[in-house]
């Protein structure tokens, strides 16, 4: 059997446009209701900073603070394994952000990760497939981090590594001298982190694609063909060549052009772009059954359940979608959710038809009360 996971109560101070709240959570399904711009989205901000150490919307911390105050305090309790772990989070303008487990601040954010997985679904998730690579490759590398710290570290030291070579070539440019020998130290260092985690989103894609194959047709009935691929330079070439070949051009423009740091997640829909051919209901589909694959990878290599957060998603999507995703929760796939919605009517009736318990606090300009 496996162990479970829930966060118990959450306790903020100064945290958006919240002063003080304290919410004590259900172990099942949680949904905040309230008018839009009422605080419920910030609710689940707090749950994710708890978690993964930040914010999901926005990555200044400060900017988090209450206006007019000088800091906000996001304290919460999980129960693992019948254990209690209290973590805190306190930002203070002009000071580094404090982050605590059981009272003990860590040496570093980087220990926390993956210790409380969650997975989010929001409407501003679209940026995956609007945008450019740069979120998609976040997007592998948050799900591979909540697994693997190995992988989180050799990503800090990977993009400190591109930093020292982006500035040798910035260097080149304004000084006219190039030192072969200490670009060959910037490339061995590249190439050593770089080939690590090029073998990890390989090795991710290869146990993640069945996931979310899976999802997409449990969503959509298989009404369409959609693919997903990993698109890496690497896949052709080995880095040292990459490196060796664009050394003219990377001089030229005073940066590292080829790597991992360019690699992209493909999004086809009948083997077109989803970006440009998918439907608004086709494009909901592939990020949803993305973020359940998300869920499945987690929990199948944590061992349990993550946390489940889903952002004004009934809005979004048509009834057969909604009862399809809710059919699941019903199924307990899933462990400890949090919901937000305009409707507290709509929020009872999905969950009365498919005969799940749901808690509901109502969320009035920044106060909560369980309703």
């Amino acid at each position: 059997m496996q162990d479970t996971m829930w966060l118990k109560n959450i306790t903020l101070l100064n945290f958006k446009n919240y002063s003080d709240a304290d919410i004590r959570f259900s172990k099942t399904v949680n949904a905040f209701v309230g008018n839009n711009g009422a605080g419920k989205t910030n609710l689940l901000d707090a749950i994710h900073y708890l978690c993964l150490c930040k914010g999901y919307f926005n990555p200044i911390d400060t900017q988090q603070i209450k206006t007019s105050e000088d800091l906000f305090l996001i304290q919460g309790d999980f129960e693992r394994k019948e254990k209690q772990e209290k973590i805190t989070c306190g930002v203070k303008r002009n000071q580094k952000k404090q982050f605590k487990r059981n009272k003990k601040e860590y040496d570093k954010l980087a220990n926390h990760i993956g210790l409380f997985p969650l997975v989010m679904i929001s409407p501003y998730d679209t940026t995956l497939i609007l945008d450019g690579s740069e979120e998609r490759r976040r997007f592998m590398d948050n799900v591979i981090s909540q697994t693997d710290a190995q992988y989180l570290d050799e990503l800090i030291l990977y993009n400190k590594h591109l930093l020292n070579r982006n500035a040798l070539f910035k260097q080149i440019a304004v000084t006219r001298k190039y030192d072969p020998a200490l670009l060959e130290i910037f490339d061995e260092q590249l190439i050593s982190s770089g080939k690590k985690i090029f073998e990890k989103r390989k090795q991710f894609m290869l146990d993640f694609i069945p996931l979310f194959n899976h999802y997409y047709h449990f969503l959509t009935d298989n009404q369409e063909e959609v693919t997903l691929q990993y698109a890496s330079q690497l896949n052709e070439t080995s880095f040292e060549d990459l490196l060796k070949q664009s050394i003219e051009k990377d001089k030229v423009l005073e940066r590292t052009t080829t790597g991992i740091h360019k690699d992209d997640l493909i999004f086809t829909i009948t083997d077109m772009a989803l970006k440009k051919f998918g439907s608004q209901g086709q494009q909901k589909s592939f990020l949803i059954a993305l973020k359940l694959a998300q869920y499945a990878y987690l929990q199948k290599h944590k061992g349990f359940k993550p946390l489940l957060l889903l952002d004004d998603i009934f809005d979004k999507l048509d009834d057969s979608r909604v009862h399809k995703l809710m059919e699941m929760v019903s199924h307990h796939d899933f462990g400890q959710i949090f919901i937000t919605d305009t409707g507290k009517e709509r929020v009872l009736n999905i969950f009365n038809s498919i005969k799940v318990d749901v808690t509901l606090f109502e969320v009035d300009k920044g106060s909560i009360k369980h309703a």
